[in-house]
């Protein structure tokens, strides 16, 4: 290696490798014998790369024996075979040693040079070759005569007939074996798409279509290529990755995500190779031209951290605001920013690393508004919602204490009793999201217009998934903020951001209405408490192998490092998370013979604790100091291993690293065990989102306890320059609306703010995008920056999303460039759908869709298109659907997000045990599930067909208490079980037990001997049965006598629930209507479909949607039939959340001839 290291050079030839490859080390005992200097002297006559020293020499002797075996030479004496095959077996080898310093040290030729001599010694044959002798069965005469025609390239055979190709060697029979050959050799086409981040960091999507045909014979299971892109001279390795190529991928496209750094000044081109390890001449090359790339411009330099005397908490001056802390001092961030956020009604920006006290920043505007604003209203947007309910949870138990019940709230998503809530509240905490639904109709709701001050936390995010709607939302509260000032209506809106560093934040704060003055800005590097980052970078290419390796250094940096103080690991899967916690345990027993419980612990405390555990590992590693998290725990074992990793008894917690939002727990040590994790939708591994690396990063700060925090980050070693640069240097946050723009577009077009296409180039002008396209035009497809190429470029986009929007009917466009709403883009936009999933509903539903069929359009909605896929998940929904009551279709694909969500609604309907991440997939699916359903009953009654109507509220039934529609409706009691019910229809009593009512009316000695269950499940039963809802329903034909043709009918219909007296007093009314539903995820409120309709024409004539507390009356409105005649119609009240509690009632009406009116409507819905 240190001969290795002195010689080598990036642009030697092949003369001087072989020279320095006979030079080796493992060669030195080979001498010139006597009796080979005769056949040596004529080897090197016949060996193709010219040998400089003399045949007497051993170097000479070891270069002439390597070509020699090369070009598969006979020789003579038994000595030189022995030795040549000693050559050979060390040869490849050697050559690929050489290949990875090249590769380590960006020498691009060397690189090549290598592998392709360690592929000439594995397949005996020289560059100048035909390729087509890498493959077994091509006789040798027939390669010579390919060699012969080397004015035909290489390239040029794919092209050519199996007849042309028999005709070129002269045996035409060998035509085809030769055309099947040529199209089984390895071969990539490659396309790139790229856009520059910053000036010097540019992102490349590499997607990669394999042009060959896959035989696992001939390729085996895998291929391996490395990918390099080069400099211009082809001289400099910039970036350099491997790629596999599976059997199983043979035949689809693959995307590689990287970036490389822009050299300055900027060259005129990049070249990006694609070679394969193993096969000559399978190479592809494909340049990246900058001459039309423009860079974004320069950012501006961070604010400045002033050396400040740290502010008493004593300046909050209101002795119950200062009780809300449990520190004497704010840090110096807090200090610098505290007099604009406190003493001013200024809209501002706070930029900083995370862990750095921008809660309590945003807490002084909050605390501002209290004094200064008794009307005033705060709302709290998060883009996450875990984030947003430890927002919540910190605030209700700091400012719920200061305030009266129900002035700090979290919205539900629920937009009747969320608008309730905003109305009493002072403090509304929510997601991006559920802001953005209660939003979208300001202009009608008070309550939004009454928002004094917003704050956004995390504004970083609006360069990942929740962006767009975080800047759709920022965009609006600007614009209402305006209108206010405008019309001197109420108090003004301030608006407080909250964010990591960015590269470009005078630009967001510019957009948020934020003065100079206001924004502070501070670098990565400008932290309370210093943070020492420590890289620790992997060779492994393959990922277990990775994590393998990773294993005994994660024991070693926490061992190092931590000093006995807390320490939190993050890992890339649950599984990880667990396996990593058995491996410390193991290493720290085996090592050091201890434990990483805390000073004060008591060992029997905590056995008895870890006993109580459910998870037999977890129980195991908990009595030696460690703890593991994951999403799919019991809440039980998630709080005490909180509560012990909090008290200090456990030390070390472990935890995957998408929960790293949901834990507020801060350590003196974080290690980032890894930085990517496998996404089964594109079947490849991706890196975490920056914002989640530098949310774990900065929990390793316990303020007021340490002087500094350390963080270790193990990953892939060629990520490892690219992770520093993202790391140490702030990020510019991009906007990517303009690919999410129809929702928004359409929610606006429904609420009249866009009427015309000058209205939605208008809109555009409000958001981050418009400020952005100008800034890095490249990044969007932008090729100048002059006011022609930004107006064209906005003016193209709004009519692709409007050309598009009206192709899925959701709008409706005229020649003079006016928009309207239509019906479809309605329901979207009431329900949060999007606009991709409404034109799905409409276009697959029939008037006689069934259950199976409305379940089958509700899997397919684009909501669940981002459902994850993990390794091996494939089989295990293989497996699941195999057992399944009801068929998948035949279409159905189990790598597909869609199929997965309808395999989990089917196990949810079958009470099928899932495993922990499944159990996880199937919350979301089920929440979702329950927002689709009224968009498709709504879809199905603006076509007036009943049944399938009907089915679809079956469907939401079926979701939220988790059965089939044809399974006995005892079985939604919770702990009733087959042989209950068994028990139950077998009982021979006066009345027959068919409904939850029969349950109720039974005598306790009857009923406990039916179900034999304990007193506390019998207690749950009890609460089931009592909420179960029991509704009169009364109605009565408004004007019966006086009906004719094509008139409008009214019913008039009322809804009472039946409570009993004593309950009534128990009772408190916010708690009526609340549905008791053991396996749906999340708390929900009943709601009643009341239909109007004939099940002989299956017409729906009308339909409301109400909810019910104790009493309601409606009126549905229909037209009357067009012909005359007695007509018996059916009204129908449905259940959103409960099987076997519909009622349908017959409702005859008796039509007269009315006036001929031609321009009578055939029918009236509404929602």
């Amino acid at each position: 290696m240190a001969l290795y290291s002195r010689h080598l050079c990036p642009n030697m030839a092949d003369i001087d490798l072989l020279r320095l490859f006979s030079m080796s080390g493992e060669f030195a005992h080979i001498t010139v014998r006597e009796e080979e200097k005769l056949e040596l002297s004529k080897l090197a006559t016949r060996v193709p790369i010219p040998v400089k020293e003399s045949p007497n020499e051993p170097s000479a002797k070891i270069n002439i024996l390597l070509q020699a075996y090369i070009s598969r030479l006979r020789l003579d004496g038994f000595a030189l075979v022995s030795d040549m095959a000693f050559i050979q077996q060390s040869a490849a080898r050697i050559m690929r040693a050489i290949f990875e310093i090249s590769l380590r040290r960006g020498w691009s030729g060397l690189a090549k040079l290598t592998l392709a001599f360690a592929n000439m010694v594995a397949y005996r044959i020289w560059r100048s070759q035909s390729p087509l002798r890498q493959f077994k069965n091509v006789p040798e005469i027939v390669a010579r005569k390919l060699e012969r025609k080397s004015d035909i390239e290489w390239a040029r055979y794919a092209d050519l007939t199996p007849s042309d190709l028999g005709e070129l060697v002269g045996v035409p029979k060998m035509g085809r074996t030769l055309h099947k050959l040529v199209h089984q050799f390895p071969k990539l086409e490659l396309s790139a798409h790229i856009q520059p981040i910053t000036r010097s960091i540019l992102r490349v999507e590499l997607s990669l279509v394999p042009d060959f045909e896959f035989d696992i014979k001939v390729h085996g299971y895998l291929q391996l290529f490395h990918i390099i892109v080069e400099d211009v001279n082809g001289e400099s390795i910039l970036h350099h990755e491997m790629f596999l190529l599976k059997n199983t991928g043979a035949e689809e496209e693959h995307t590689v995500v990287f970036t490389v750094n822009i050299l300055d000044p900027l060259p005129p081109s990049y070249f990006i190779r694609v070679i394969s390890d193993r096969w000559l001449h399978s190479e592809a090359v494909l340049p990246i031209s900058f001459n039309k790339m423009i860079l974004p411009a320069k950012f501006y330099p961070p604010t400045e951290l002033l050396d400040l005397q740290p502010l008493p908490i004593s300046v909050l001056g209101e002795s119950a605001f200062i009780k809300l802390y449990n520190f004497t001092e704010f840090n110096p961030i807090q200090t610098q920013t505290f007099h604009h956020l406190f003493k001013t009604d200024k809209n501002c920006l706070i930029c900083a690393p995370s862990g750095s006290g921008k809660s309590a920043c945003a807490e002084f505007a909050l605390m501002r508004m209290l004094v200064n604003d008794p009307q005033g209203k705060c709302v709290y947007v998060a883009p996450k919602q875990e984030t947003a309910s430890n927002t919540f949870s910190d605030w209700i138990s700091r400012f719920g204490s200061i305030l009266r019940p129900g002035q700090v709230v979290q919205l539900s998503g629920e937009i009747t009793p969320d608008l309730k809530m905003i109305a009493e509240a002072k403090i509304i905490i929510c997601t991006a999201k559920q802001w953005d639904a209660i939003s979208r109709r300001w202009r009608q709701r008070k309550a939004v217009q009454a928002v004094t001050l917003f704050i956004v936390d995390d504004l970083h995010f609006l360069g990942g998934d929740v962006g767009p709607t975080m800047e759709v939302i920022l965009s609006r509260m600007r614009f209402i903020s305006t209108q206010k000032q405008q019309k001197n209506d109420g108090g003004l809106l301030r608006m407080v951001s909250l964010s990591a560093s960015l590269a470009n934040a005078r630009e967001v704060g510019e957009w948020i209405g934020v003065s100079s003055k206001g924004l502070f800005n501070f670098s990565p590097k400008v932290r309370p408490i210093p943070l020492e980052i420590y890289f620790h970078s992997f060779d492994q290419s393959n990922f277990a192998s990775r994590l393998m390796a990773m294993g005994k250094p994660v024991y070693n940096a926490v061992t190092r490092y931590s000093e006995g103080k807390p320490s939190i690991v993050f890992v890339p899967s649950r599984r990880q998370a667990q396996l990593t916690a058995i491996d410390l345990m193991t290493y720290h027993q085996s090592i050091d013979g201890k434990t990483f419980l805390g000073k004060e612990s008591n060992t029997e405390e905590i056995s008895t604790v870890a006993e109580n555990l459910r998870e037999p590992a977890l129980q195991q590693v908990t009595t030696f100091g460690i703890g593991f998290l994951h999403d799919g725990m019991i809440e039980n074992d998630w709080d005490k291993i909180l509560e012990l990793y909090k008290k200090g008894i456990i030390t070390v917690l472990v935890c995957p690293m998408d929960i790293c939002w949901n834990i507020k727990c801060y350590s003196h040590l974080v290690v980032i065990m890894g930085t990517e994790t496998f996404d089964g939708r594109e079947r490849r591994y991706v890196d975490y989102p920056i914002a989640d690396i530098l949310h774990m990063m900065g929990m390793a700060s316990r303020q007021a306890i340490d002087n500094s925090g350390k963080c270790v980050i193990m990953c892939h070693t060629p990520k490892k320059e690219h992770l520093k640069k993202l790391l140490y240097d702030p990020l510019p946050v991009e906007s990517h609306l303009d690919h999410y723009l129809h929702d928004h577009f359409n929610s606006e077009i429904v609420t009249k703010t866009i009427s015309s296409m000058q209205d939605a180039v208008d809109y555009i002008t409000w958001t981050l995008l418009y400020r952005r396209l100008s800034k890095n035009p490249n990044y969007y497809n932008l090729q100048g920056t002059s006011n022609v190429h930004l107006s064209e470029h906005i003016s193209e986009m709004v009519e692709t999303v409007l050309g598009d929007l009206e192709a899925s009917k959701c709008c409706q466009l005229t020649d003079d460039g006016d928009v309207s709403p239509l019906n479809l883009g309605m329901i979207a936009a009431y329900y949060y759908v999007q606009y991709e999933t409404i034109e799905l509903i409409a276009a697959s539903l029939t008037a006689k869709t069934k259950v199976r069929g409305v379940l089958e359009i509700l899997s397919h909605a684009s909501e669940f298109g981002t459902l994850p896929i993990r390794q091996g998940e494939e089989k295990a929904l293989h497996i699941l659907a195999r057992n399944l009551p009801q068929k998948l279709p035949e279409s159905a694909q189990f790598q597909d997000p869609r199929t997965k969500a309808l395999v989990l609604l089917h196990c949810h309907f079958s009470r099928k045990a899932l495993s922990t991440d499944l159990r996880t997939d199937q919350k979301r699916v089920l929440c979702e599930s329950i927002n689709l359903i009224p968009a498709i009953v709504d879809v199905i009654s603006s076509n007036g067909w009943l049944k399938p109507a009907l089915a679809a509220m079956e469907l939401s039934q079926m979701v939220v208490q988790g059965l089939w529609n044809k399974d006995n409706v005892l079985l939604q009691i919770p702990h009733f079980t087959t042989e209950i019910v068994e028990r139950c229809e077998a009982y021979d009593g006066e009345e027959k037990i068919e409904s939850v009512f029969d349950i109720l009316t039974l005598d306790d000695d009857v009923r406990n001997d039916l179900l034999r269950l304990p007193d506390e499940k019998m207690a749950d039963v009890a609460v089931f049965c009592n909420n179960y809802p029991n509704v009169e329903v009364t109605f009565q034909v408004i004007d019966s006598d006086d009906i004719t043709t094509n008139d409008p009918v009214q019913i008039s219909v009322r809804l009472e629930r039946e409570i009993d007296d004593e309950e009534d007093e128990d009772q408190d009314d916010s708690d009526l209507g609340k549905v008791a539903a053991p396996l749906f995820p999340k708390d929900k409120r009943e709601g009643w479909w009341i239909v109007i309709g004939d099940a002989k024409t299956n017409s729906l004539m009308s339909l409301k949607r109400v909810t019910l507390e104790k009493s309601q009356k409606i009126t549905l409105e229909f037209m009357a039939p067009e012909e005359p005649g007695d007509y018996n119609l059916t009204l129908f009240c449905m259940s959103d959340s409960y099987l076997g509690c519909d009622q349908e009632y017959s409702v005859p009406i008796s039509v007269a001839v009315g006036d001929s009116d031609d321009d009578a409507s055939s029918g009236d819905e509404s929602e």
